[in-house]
């Protein structure tokens, strides 16, 4: 419900191991807001305001199965009541009695700190992969990369700052710069929770998160907040209550069977991926390129399923895998919980529509086993190879069987007013031998089948074209052929 005045409510996080208490957050107020506005903590910057640029980056922990968690995410879509009872670290948090953090000494001599509005958000990026790996240990350019995808540059400085993530590890670290991971899941514990009625709820178990659903089905259902974060700083909407997912302990979880995986709804893109990884080793390059480091952290695939996007990425893939979603509501007549189970592909009716009632939430998204005979190939093409939103993304598995296509499921993204399942290109494989004519004729159809709009990303042209190619590249790295995508060039070669 969009309003004029959204109501507030108190808000406490811990931040240099003592408790800061705000009285009176209203619940769309972002954590950005609150730093630089309400504490008045202006090193961290605002640049883009969409959770692509990374000037924003602040650094998270919360306790998980007794352990802290410490996670890079972007301040600026991040709602400030979904940090309720962690802990919030920002760049002016690492400095111990005027002695630089190890990370920001390292951007100093590789002089990687640039004009200085980007460089406080690299620092907390290269901050977070400080601490995961136990002071900056074995740090090389890939995994630094990987852990900056989501900083941008404005200066062009990315090698020294490559550097200087090499380097941090081998800096002193004064007394305390360290995280007391101990000492913050102490103080951890001793703080409260928001009341049941507060216009940000955020429930601790599945039901309460149902029950809390049941009796507002009008409030706006957040997760990651990696898109309704956008609607709030750019479209300036304004919401009087919100009900977030990722409290209730439930659907924080990986839960694995003998035939499928069940995903729940609050876990985060990072964890939902490394599950899917582990089960299908090819995905590692395509869930890389999902978004930068800070967004996978922050949203959850729940989310992107529920959203719907038609450029979401995860769901040409979960399509293409025979993903199946579990609904589930409060029966308040029964005083239990009701739940139905739909395909995927089922779920959509249009453009951000969805069969979903009102009173009802996407909990659980169950992805099937691999079988040893299957072929997986998933493609995202973009404008930028990190950090980027898809212009077409396709997600093709086979089960080939005596060089007979015995069985095709085709998903695809960008092409249509929602995710889509390709099923004439799927008939014009199936049966069929898999050679280089069936190829061709199938692409043939693949390119006629969806209608795609043209815009900023692509032409409706490009789009047909491209969608055809990948299906032609799928058949192409099956015969072995190298040096398909650019991942897998080996740059220092062709230099």
């Amino acid at each position: 419900m969009l309003v004029q005045n959204s109501p507030a409510q108190p808000l406490t996080f811990l931040r240099r191991g003592q408790p800061v208490t705000l009285p009176a957050v209203p619940p769309d107020r972002t954590l950005l807001q609150v730093l630089r506005e309400d504490l008045h903590c202006t090193g961290t910057k605002e640049g883009c305001g969409e959770g692509d640029c990374g000037a924003c980056t602040v650094v998270l922990g919360e306790a998980v199965d007794g352990r802290l968690q410490l996670q890079a995410v972007n301040a600026c879509i991040k709602l400030a009541h979904s940090v309720q009872g962690q802990a919030v670290f920002t760049v002016e948090d690492l400095a111990v009695d005027g002695q630089a953090h190890p990370v920001q000494e390292a951007m100093v001599q590789c002089h990687a700190s640039q004009c200085g509005f980007c460089t406080p958000g690299f620092v907390m990026s290269l901050f977070a992969l400080y601490e995961h790996t136990g002071g900056g240990q074995g740090v090389d350019h890939a995994a630094a990369q990987a852990a900056l995808s989501g900083n941008l540059c404005r200066c062009t400085g990315y090698r020294p700052i490559l550097d200087a993530a090499a380097r941090m590890g081998q800096l002193p670290c004064p007394a305390g710069a360290r995280v007391d991971e101990a000492a913050v899941l102490r103080g951890l514990r001793t703080l409260g929770q928001p009341a049941p009625e507060a216009p940000y709820q955020r429930p601790a178990t599945l039901q309460a998160l149902l029950q809390a659903r049941a009796a507002h089905p009008e409030a706006q259902v957040v997760a990651g907040t990696t898109d309704v974060g956008l609607w709030i700083t750019k479209q300036h909407q304004r919401y009087a209550r919100l009900l977030d997912v990722t409290g209730a302990a439930e659907l924080r979880r990986v839960e694995t069977y003998p035939h499928h995986i069940a995903i729940g709804a609050a876990v985060n893109l990072t964890q939902a991926y490394a599950a899917l990884v582990a089960e299908r080793p090819s995905l590692a390059a395509f869930a890389h390129r999902f978004a930068g480091l800070p967004v996978r952290n922050a949203g959850t695939l729940g989310g992107n399923v529920a959203n719907g996007s038609p450029i979401g990425d995860s769901m040409p893939l979960l399509i293409a895998l025979g993903a199946s979603v579990v609904l589930m509501r409060w029966d308040t007549k029964r005083r239990a919980v009701a739940h139905r189970e739909l395909r995927l592909e089922d779920l959509y009716t249009g453009y951000r529509q969805n069969v979903m009632r009102a009173d009802e939430l996407l909990c659980w998204i169950k992805v099937p086993r691999p079988s040893p005979d299957e072929c997986l190939q998933v493609d995202k093409v973009s404008k930028r190879f990190e950090d980027d939103i898809s212009a077409v993304c396709l997600a093709v598995k086979l089960r080939i069987d005596g060089g007979v296509v015995r069985e095709a499921r085709i998903g695809a993204g960008g092409v249509a007013a929602t995710p889509v399942r390709a099923p004439l290109t799927e008939a014009a494989l199936t049966g069929q031998p898999w050679n280089e004519d069936t190829v061709m004729a199938a692409s043939a159809v693949l390119r006629d089948e969806f209608r795609p709009i043209s815009d900023m990303r692509a032409s409706a042209d490009y789009r047909r074209a491209v969608l055809g190619n990948l299906l032609r590249r799928h058949w192409l790295a099956q015969q072995g052929q190298r040096g398909l995508r650019l991942e897998s060039l080996d740059l220092e070669a062709l230099a």
